[in-house]
């Protein structure tokens, strides 16, 4: 990759306004003085190699799809490579796509940690980056710590607009239960160290009390992001806190609701006492779609496929029409529950 290739990574890269989807270059005006000089595009092939954490998840197996999809429509040969939890596999990946030649990758990092050598191996190696869902800082190891204009492109969805849907959501339900706040607490479970989730946390517990009206416990529960690890740790939050007898489970996805309120269940509540607003809705639905009684009473529709289409259009834009990457870019979201979730789209496997 030549040069010019690089040095709109690098200003794509320090672009830290947060931009619309149709954005345009950045105000440095690097972007706009490269466009104005008639800047060199790829002109053979683009190769692209995806690489995501938990690759087998519902929401990562969808976003493998639609990113297939769009490539198979461009003429991108992509390869997509799940890196499990493995953050050591990330760097081995991106080393290797450097190392066959890719024109870029796109990146969900297992752990934040590996951003920074992530971020300067593509650099290094001229290769275009692009994050999708979670944030990658090229300066330092934790992204919420990290300034903006040095924050990796990524596309996604934002943290603080689900958050606040999940919240608004439990807390209209909540209000609609009637139950009394003394008598009810909040669980937040989510893996505390990846920035997207926090966002995710910090606006669903703002939301909620705007809803709701009333100040309710909340508990802080710190996770994997799976289920059964959400389920552990919920259940010896349930078994220190009896008192409890309504619990609404909120969380960073899908996964930390669902094993919240398989954990609030299995200790002996009703699900008309639990009361769950997921974030995925590709466990919810699992719940919805057997027709018992479940304690997970809604969820944010985020499409994988979505994610995955919008990453490689935005990656080929750049590479092929020398268009700016923005700093975020955002795809849609939907509530759903037990009655809404088919008519939605929502794929339950």
């Amino acid at each position: 990759m030549s040069w010019t290739h690089r040095r709109r990574w690098t200003s794509a890269v320090l672009c830290g306004v947060s931009l619309a989807l149709a954005a345009t270059a950045c105000s440095s005006g690097k972007e706009a003085d490269s466009a104005a000089n008639g800047p060199q595009h790829q002109t053979g092939a683009v190769s692209l190699v995806y690489a995501q954490k938990q690759g087998d998840q519902e929401y990562f197996i969808g976003e493998a799809e639609g990113a297939k999809a769009k490539a198979k429509e461009l003429g991108i040969d992509l390869k997509v490579v799940n890196l499990g939890n493995d953050a050591n596999k990330a760097v081995t990946e991106v080393n290797n796509a450097i190392n066959q030649k890719a024109s870029g990758v796109i990146v969900v990092v297992p752990d934040p940690s590996v951003g920074p050598q992530v971020a300067q191996l593509t650099k290094t190696g001229g290769v275009a980056l692009l994050t999708s869902d979670d944030q990658v800082c090229t300066t330092g190891p934790d992204p919420s710590k990290c300034a903006k204009d040095q924050l990796v492109p990524r596309v996604g969805f934002s943290g603080t607009q689900m958050g606040t849907e999940v919240g608004r959501r439990a807390g209209e339900d909540f209000k609609k239960a009637g139950w009394k706040p003394e008598e009810t607490a909040i669980v937040d479970a989510w893996k505390q160290d990846v920035t997207v989730c926090t966002d995710r946390v910090e606006a669903n517990k703002k939301a909620f009390r705007e809803a709701a009206g009333v100040d309710v416990k909340v508990i802080d529960v710190g996770t994997d992001n799976t289920p059964s690890d959400a389920q552990n740790k919920i259940s010896a939050t349930v078994a220190g806190n009896r008192s409890v007898k309504n619990w609404i489970v909120m969380g960073c996805n899908d996964e930390n609701v669902s094993g919240g309120v398989a954990a609030i269940q299995n200790s002996g509540y009703a699900a008309d006492n639990v009361l769950g607003v997921g974030l995925g809705a590709y466990l919810a639905c699992k719940e919805w779609r057997g027709g018992k009684p479940t304690g997970f009473k809604a969820a944010l529709f985020i499409n994988g496929k979505d994610v995955g289409a919008l990453a490689v259009q935005t990656i080929y834009d750049y590479l092929k029409n020398g268009k700016a990457m923005p700093a975020e870019a955002f795809a849609p979201t939907t509530m759903v529950d037990s009655g809404s979730w088919q008519q939605a789209g929502v794929t339950c496997s």
